[in-house]
């Protein structure tokens, strides 16, 4: 049974235990704005309307699996007349998108190449497994932009590779590569490109086929394991964080200078 929902920014399609969802703003190298964060988390509970969905691979259209926060279009991009209640609300746009994908019932699949940056590492990790072709290129700047990473992304990190390579790869911004993000345990295959399609469909067929009971229990068996070991290190407040973060001056010009540096001055 085939089944497919019209979005925006996004792509989504079910085909019996397979399902598919692919960021598709390719000429933003898949950006994310409030718009994708909103169509995420709905795509999240549309999947999960779907019974026999096994398996979730999620991948990005274009050069790019993610650029992160889209920088001409942030999803901070309340109006500034706006009450602080409503930025609040959007300020929490990417938290509530990252923990719906996060807690889908089937298996989803990081399916990564170019670039994936600041969101799109958060992206790939609230995803189950992670697949990446050897050209990928990962990098977190959000403190380069003066802003702290939101939407879940250091306990998410904590979690899969430990604090202090968290606080690093955080704080210096600093590029690392597929074999790098492999030896750390980020990502589970790293692959040449031209086999990464096929690669994760393998992979993906080969999970459909197992018994869905015991796939699903060890998925939630794992997840309850690692709360329970990282209790206490909640993101409940980082579209606060963002917000306050947003209004410090020395953070308002650090994020003006990455942008000129990034799109010219006439940006």
């Amino acid at each position: 049974m085939k089944d497919t929902r019209e979005f925006q920014t996004i792509r989504v399609k079910v085909e019996d235990a397979l399902g598919r969802l692919t960021l598709n703003r390719p000429e933003r190298l898949n950006a994310v704005g409030a718009t994708m964060l909103q169509e995420l988390a709905e795509a999240a509970r549309w999947f999960d309307s779907h019974r026999e969905l096994r398996v979730v691979i999620v991948s990005g259209e274009g050069r790019a699996f993610c650029a992160g926060a889209d920088l001409k279009d942030p999803p901070l991009a309340a109006p500034v007349d706006s009450s602080w209640l409503y930025r609040r609300e959007v300020g929490q746009y990417g938290l509530r998108a990252a923990d719906a994908l996060e807690q889908m019932r089937a298996v989803t699949i990081a399916q990564v190449h170019g670039f994936a940056v600041g969101g799109g590492v958060v992206l790939m990790a609230v995803c189950d497994l992670r697949v990446a072709a050897d050209d990928a290129v990962f990098f977190i700047p959000e403190i380069d932009l003066g802003i702290p990473l939101a939407w879940g992304g250091i306990p998410r990190l904590v979690r899969e590779i430990g604090p202090a390579l968290t606080k690093e790869l955080v704080m210096t911004c600093r590029r690392f590569t597929p074999a790098e993000a492999k030896s750390i345990g980020f990502i589970n295959r790293v692959v040449p490109v031209a086999r990464l399609e096929s690669e994760v469909e393998q992979l993906a067929r080969e999970l459909v086929a197992k018994p869905s009971v015991p796939v699903v229990i060890t998925k939630e068996h794992v997840n309850s394991v690692v709360r329970a070991m990282g209790a206490g290190m909640t993101p409940f407040a980082d579209g606060d964080v963002l917000l306050g973060a947003s209004g410090d001056e020395e953070s308002a010009a650090a994020a003006r200078a990455y942008r000129e540096k990034a799109f010219g001055k006439r940006s």
